[in-house]
Parts: C-alpha cells; sequence; structure tokens
C-alpha cells in the first residue's frame, strides 16, 4: 500500500512539476479575447509578447527589453513565484525520489526513507502554494483589469482574457498540491 501511494504520489508530483515548468516558460498568460473577426490571435506571457497571423500562421515574438526593466507588478511577482514554485518542485522531486521504497539508496533504513517522503511532501506544498498564489495573482490581475475597461465603456481594440499558461500554472500547482497531501497525510 505505502509502495503504490508513493508511485502515485511521485507520478503526480512529476506531472504536476512538468505543468509548472511549462507555464513559466511558454508565453500564452493573457490572450485577446475580443468578439470581433480577428487576423491575428496574441498572447502575452511572463518572458515576451507573441502574436500569431491566423493566414499564414506565421509567428512573431517580442521579447521583453530586460529581465531587471520596470515591468508591470502582476509580470515581476508571478515571474518570482513561479521560479521559485518550479525550483521547490524540483527538489521535492529529487528527495522523493530517493525517498521511495523501490529505490535501494538507504534500504536498510525504512524510517529515514520515510522522512524522506514525508520532507518532500512539505516542499511540495509549499512549491505549490506559492505557484498557486502566482497563477491566481495573474489571473486576478487580468480580470481586474478587463473589469475596469468594460465599466468605463473603454475599449482600447484589444481586450485580454486568461490564456492556457496561466490555467497550466494553476492545474500543475493544484497537482503538487495534491502530491503533496497525499505524502505528508495519507503516508503516515
Amino acid at each position: 500500500m505505502s509502495a503504490a501511494l508513493q508511485m502515485t504520489a511521485f507520478g503526480l508530483a512529476l506531472l504536476s512539476t512538468l505543468f509548472l515548468l511549462l507555464a513559466t516558460c511558454t508565453d500564452c498568460w493573457m490572450v485577446n479575447a475580443d468578439d470581433s473577426l480577428e487576423v491575428s490571435h496574441k498572447c502575452r506571457g511572463l518572458w515576451r509578447e507573441c502574436v500569431t497571423n491566423m493566414q499564414d500562421g506565421v509567428r512573431t515574438c517580442d521579447q521583453y527589453d530586460s529581465i531587471l526593466a520596470d515591468h508591470p507588478v502582476k509580470i515581476v511577482v508571478t515571474r518570482t513565484l513561479l521560479i521559485t514554485a518550479d525550483l521547490l518542485a524540483g527538489l521535492a522531486l529529487a528527495t522523493l525520489l530517493l525517498g521511495l521504497d523501490c529505490i535501494k539508496f538507504l534500504k536498510e533504513e525504512p524510517r529515514v526513507k520515510l522522512k524522506l517522503c514525508y520532507g518532500a511532501g512539505v516542499i511540495l506544498s509549499i512549491g505549490s502554494i506559492l505557484g498557486l498564489v502566482g497563477s491566481v495573482w495573474y489571473a486576478v490581475d487580468v480580470y481586474m483589469e478587463r473589469a475596469m475597461l468594460v465599466s468605463r465603456n473603454i475599449f482600447l481594440g484589444v481586450h485580454y482574457d486568461f490564456g492556457w499558461s496561466c490555467w497550466l500554472g494553476m492545474a500543475g500547482s493544484t497537482g503538487c498540491f495534491v502530491a503533496s497531501v497525499l505524502l505528508t497525510c495519507c503516508l503516515y
């Protein structure tokens, strides 16, 4: 039972960490959400903004000036929280890998291996909370920006909505949290 639970938690943590890494690296946190007929698809990410021509599929991206440049708070906070969540999830995966019963490392010390799994669960929970806060922070800011423009009847030509990278960050963080619950609560 314990080995199956560990493997389930490891598989979920691995998949969720990949989701978090993809969300951090991809550039579709915000997508244009106009009801009008569009000839291009615009995505804004944490690192760059991309436009895809819908007729010929040509994609062009503009990198943001610099990592240290003056950026909106939502980009800086989301970058920081997601990078930290990625690092913590990676550390938790390495720790969990050493604590799995099927790995021969410390085979004669089952209590140490159990503590490694528990520690991985704690690290994973911290990382998942940071990733979830970063993703939700960005999503709420996008929603508030759009709600403010709609309430004032301002149309700037492009309105943005949540992109798939934002949803991927939320899904990865939630998966990491579920894996941490399996490791910290259900394993004992």
